[in-house]
């Protein structure tokens, strides 16, 4: 039996697609997780074969969860199933350890074959998501990402280099870098277009 967690915020499309699931012989769903703090949880409690993780979620991310995984239950292999055909977020699961990036409106038997293939040691990644991923790799550095982080909570300047423990002339050299790769006129629509690709 492949033995699976079911991480999904949104408790009717996981009750449905846990009874789905459950109607396959080799399936096992044994835990169900609302956020990914109890994600976390019931993946450390019960070592499934298979998280089935969606990536908005309260308390921590489905790209959370499966960084977390990876480096903390590494038996168990990962799969985003979401919404989302952001290419970073795509990028950020595979780099983070998921096996598998699914959406939502894939038929039911793709996502019990992706498990299969997976739990034996696959990866599964619908092509057009690979190319989309891959068409717009992120620009920007995990030091312009944590600034620009930090940038969108509403921190000024001085703010930020407070709290990287940076120059100011630095910051400011990052923000026009980072303003320059995502062809930004300010901090505010950088972090949108970082938002919307999945980069933040």
């Amino acid at each position: 039996m492949i033995r699976i967690v079911m991480a999904e915020d949104q408790t009717l499309v996981r009750q449905a697609l846990v009874r789905l699931l459950n109607y396959e012989e080799d399936f096992d769903v044994i835990a169900e997780a609302g956020d990914g703090t109890a994600a976390i949880k019931a993946i450390e409690t019960f070592i499934p074969d298979i998280a089935l993780l969606d990536v908005e979620m309260p308390s921590l991310s489905g790209l959370d969860v499966a960084a977390w995984v990876s480096e903390h239950v590494p038996t168990c292999q990962c799969i985003v199933v979401t919404t989302f055909a952001r290419p970073g977020y795509i990028q950020r699961a595979l780099q983070g350890g998921a096996r598998g990036y699914l959406l939502k409106d894939a038929n039911v038997r793709d996502l019990a074959e992706a498990i299969r293939t997976v739990a034996k040691g696959g990866k599964v990644v619908s092509p057009e998501l690979m190319f989309h991923a891959w068409e717009f790799k992120n620009p920007l550095s995990s030091r312009e990402q944590e600034i620009l982080r930090v940038a969108a909570t509403g921190c000024n300047t001085r703010a930020i280099a407070q709290q990287l423990c940076l120059s100011e002339g630095t910051v400011r050299n990052y923000l026009s870098d980072i303003l320059g790769k995502l062809n930004a006129s300010s901090r505010h629509e950088a972090t949108l277009v970082a938002k919307e690709q999945g980069w933040l």
